[in-house]
């Protein structure tokens, strides 16, 4: 049982280490990192990077060279941390409403598409919008909630779905900072300012979309999980906590399939304990995960039939169910080009009428393609596909065809067009954008990064949660990061876990560089 453990956990290692140190990489070697004109976007950095920088420089030097200034930043920042940290979420927060308030500009591709059938009955009538459902079954259940809410709410604004957006997404904030208080009450402030840091620097609350929109339950699952292992939590609260986490990955599946992939780590993650700890085989450990297993699979089964009942039978929307896109469809795009969209497959999905014809030709475009690449071609092709999927800090921000259908280059009269200046494709502040957005993941990431150690448990569960994310986007259609805005709770969870131990990993460093004996330290 040991040896078996021992392999599971080294395999999950292996895959780590090369997957993200990959990631961390590319991100650090992003062409939005670059100041001044960038010809890969044609753009160009303004005053706002080089003041940007030369704060970061300033604070810097300031920290290394004058100790009055540390003791300063310490006191402020540390010590009183979670009022501080506080504060500046809540600044964010406003931030995010104002910016909303002023900026809703309606958006194209899949997006636009859910908001346009969404609200009215005359819409989904056109052979175009029936068209793109027969094809994209898997957006019917989220456009048929959105249907739901305007039914109820009477709103059908872009902007009305744009400040739902932000609460989803401020809601999955919180319940990762309710993980935290749950795994490690202390990281709570540094959970804090990684929030709001990443909150000021995410404008996808701009697009009501499955990527935002699954987030809070992503985050409410990973709760769950954190609630279960807790050995503070009686027995009858773990059981009704699965009972939650049934109904939630239930409820993600319909939003976004691929954001059900912590579940399986998690399942992963436990059967390697169970493999380890004889505590696990007394009564109350297999009750406990008897019944955690028997009411997540029963929440998680009455809550799918009902939501699949509600889907097959209404009545909003005539599809043709036989049209849909099989799955090999997106394995097949998967390893063309940047290994995301296809225009040519997708023109195919819609011409060919029959599901046997659109997997038989899904299937010869794949063994076709990789007969081309051959073993250590396509093993290139996934290290390329790896930055494609995960370098940009900006999560593919203006990649997706007619992102927004207004004019892309704002003036620079009124507040909003100023806001419009940093999100626009040919706003006069992208470039800047770009760069504070990448230093962000960068940052994130060199977090993660050096925060090595023992890694079981928790933080095992959101390390494979995201080899199993990297794994499907290297296998599926990706080819941008937007796709991994639905596992950004794991990141910012593991960022958090990781950050005593980077602390610890920085002193060390600069202990080394000048000369002093380092004392040891852990979580």
């Amino acid at each position: 049982m040991d040896i078996l453990a021992t392999l599971g956990h080294r395999t999950i290692n292996f895959f780590w280490h090369v997957l993200f140190l990959l990631t961390l990489f590319f991100a650090w070697t992003s062409t939005n990192l670059t100041i001044g004109d960038n010809w890969t976007f044609g753009t160009s950095t303004t005053w706002v990077t080089t003041g940007f920088v030369l704060v970061l420089l300033g604070g810097s030097l300031a920290l290394w060279a004058y100790p009055r200034c540390r003791h300063l930043a310490k006191r402020l920042f540390v010590d009183h941390q979670l009022w501080v940290a506080g504060s500046l979420l809540v600044a964010v927060v406003v931030w995010q409403i104002v910016f909303v308030t002023y900026v809703h500009p309606v958006s194209g591709f899949d997006a636009g598409m859910l908001h346009y059938a969404a609200v009215s009955p005359r819409h989904v009538l056109e052979t175009g919008v029936t068209a793109y459902y027969s094809l994209n079954q898997n957006n019917l259940p989220i456009m048929l909630a959105m249907r739901w809410l305007v039914v109820h709410t009477g709103q059908t604004s872009w902007q009305f779905f744009d400040y739902l957006t932000l609460g989803m997404v401020d809601l999955s904030a919180l319940l990762n900072l309710l993980t935290v208080v749950v795994l490690k009450r202390r990281y709570l402030g540094v959970s804090l300012y990684l929030h709001a840091a990443w909150l000021a620097v995410f404008p996808s609350i701009l697009m009501p979309y499955t990527d935002a929109w699954v987030l809070p339950f992503v985050s409410l699952m990973l709760l769950c999980a954190a609630l279960i292992g807790h050995p503070t939590v009686p027995l009858l609260g773990k059981w009704a906590t699965a009972a939650v986490l049934g109904i939630t990955i239930a409820i993600t599946y319909f939003i976004k399939p691929s954001a059900i992939i912590p579940v399986i780590a998690m399942i992963i993650v436990a059967g390697l304990t169970w493999l380890t700890q004889d505590r696990l085989l007394t009564g109350h450990g297999i009750a406990l995960t008897a019944g955690v297993l028997l009411l997540a699979s029963l929440t998680a089964g009455g809550t799918y039939l009902t939501i699949n009942r509600a889907v097959q039978h209404q009545d909003y929307i005539q599809i043709d169910k036989s049209r849909a896109i099989p799955a090999i469809h997106f394995a097949a795009m998967g390893v063309y080009g940047e290994g995301g969209y296809s225009e040519k497959q997708a023109i195919a999905m819609a011409v060919l009428p029959t599901a046997e014809q659109k997997t038989a030709y899904s299937q010869k475009m794949l063994v076709s393609r990789l007969k081309q690449l051959g073993p250590l071609g396509y093993l290139k092709f996934l290290v390329l596909k790896q930055r494609n999927n995960t370098a940009d800090g900006t999560f593919g921000w203006l990649k997706e065809g007619h992102f927004f259908r207004e004019n892309q280059k704002p003036s620079q009269h009124g507040l909003a067009n100023k806001f419009k200046n940093y999100i626009y494709l040919y706003g006069t502040h992208i470039a800047d954008f770009r760069f504070i957005a990448q230093v962000w993941w960068v940052g994130l990431l060199t977090l993660i990064a050096l925060g090595w150690g023992d890694q079981r448990g928790f933080r095992e569960v959101l390390r494979l949660s995201l080899i199993g994310g990297f794994m499907f986007l290297l296998l599926f259609e990706g080819g941008r990061s937007r796709y991994l805005i639905q596992y950004l709770p794991c990141f910012l969870l593991l960022a958090t876990l990781a950050a005593n131990r980077s602390r610890a990993t920085v002193r060390l460093l600069v202990n080394q560089f000048n000369g002093v004996k380092p004392t040891p330290q852990t979580d």
